[in-house]
C-alpha cells in the first residue's frame, strides 16, 4: 500500500496510511509557510519530536477537538495531560511501540526541548515510523551525528531531514547525514520559515544528487507526495 505525505512547511507533515492519518509536529496556525489551519486537520494520531513551539504547534487545539492519540516523550506527554489532553502515549529514546497504524521508535536527536511555557520538555527525538511495509525516518531538529549510520540499518525508504542551519544541521551536514542513512529518497524540512534559516533547496538537491546515492524530493507547503 502506498503512503501519502502532505507537507505543511517547516517540519510539519501529514502521513495518510490506509484509514490512519498521522500528523507530525503540527505547527500550522502561526506557520508563515502554511495555508492549512489547525481546524482543517483531523488526524488519528499526532507525533511530536520535541517541545519547542514551532513543533508542538497546535497540538493542544487539535487534540482537544479530535481526541486523537498524541505520541511524545515522557515529559511532553505529562505536560499535555496537565493541559487537558486525555489520549496520550508516552515513550522515550530507543523505545519502540506497536500501534494500530504501525510501529514508532524514538531515535536520538541533538537539540533542545523546552516547552512553550518554559517547562522542561525532556530529550528531543527523531521518529522512526514503520508503516505498512515502509520505513520513514523524520529526524526532527538535530545536528549531524555519527549514529545515523545505525539508523540506516533499519533499511529506510524515506528520510526527512532539516537543512535550515543555525538551529539544526545545514545543507552540507545534511548531505553527510544522507550518506550515512542510505535512504533512497530524502525530503528537506525546517528551512525558509524565517530569514535566519533561509536556504536554496534546489541547490541542496543538486548537492544530494552529486554527492550521494539518494534522490531528493523538494516539496512546497501544501504539496502532496506518494511513497510507493
Amino acid at each position: 500500500m502506498s503512503l501519502e505525505l502532505t507537507y505543511f512547511g517547516h517540519s510539519a507533515f501529514q502521513i495518510r496510511s490506509g484509514k490512519h492519518v498521522l500528523l507530525i509536529d503540527p505547527f500550522l496556525n502561526d506557520n508563515p509557510l502554511c495555508n492549512t489551519m489547525a481546524q482543517d486537520v483531523d488526524p488519528t494520531a499526532i507525533l511530536l519530536t520535541h517541545g519547542h513551539g514551532d513543533h508542538v504547534g497546535d497540538t493542544l487545539e487539535i487534540a482537544r477537538r479530535t481526541n486523537c492519540l498524541v505520541i511524545a516523550n515522557f515529559e511532553i506527554s505529562n505536560w499535555l495531560q496537565a493541559q487537558g489532553v486525555k489520549h496520550v502515549h508516552s515513550m522515550h529514546l530507543g523505545g519502540e511501540h506497536e500501534f494500530e497504524f504501525g510501529k514508532v521508535k524514538l531515535t536520538l536527536a541533538h537539540h533542545g526541548s523546552q516547552l512553550p511555557d518554559g517547562s522542561y520538555g525532556g530529550n528531543p527525538a527523531g521518529l522512526l515510523l514503520k508503516l505498512e511495509d515502509r520505513v520513514i525516518y523524520h529526524a526532527g531538529d538535530t545536528a549531524l551525528f555519527l549514529d545515523m549510520q545505525l539508523i540506516a540499518d533499519e533499511n529506510l525508504d524515506l528520510a526527512i531531514l532539516p537543512i535550515g542551519d543555525n538551529y539544526t544541521m545545514g545543507p552540507a551536514d545534511s548531505v553527510r547525514a544522507i550518506d550515512f542513512l542510505r535512504a533512497p529518497t530524502v525530503i528537506p524540512c525546517h528551512y525558509n520559515t524565517w530569514p535566519v534559516i533561509a536556504q536554496d533547496a534546489r541547490k541542496w538537491a543538486e548537492m544530494v544528487r552529486a554527492e550521494t546515492e539518494s534522490e531528493p524530493v523538494v516539496l512546497n507547503s501544501g504539496d502532496v507526495w506518494t511513497l510507493q
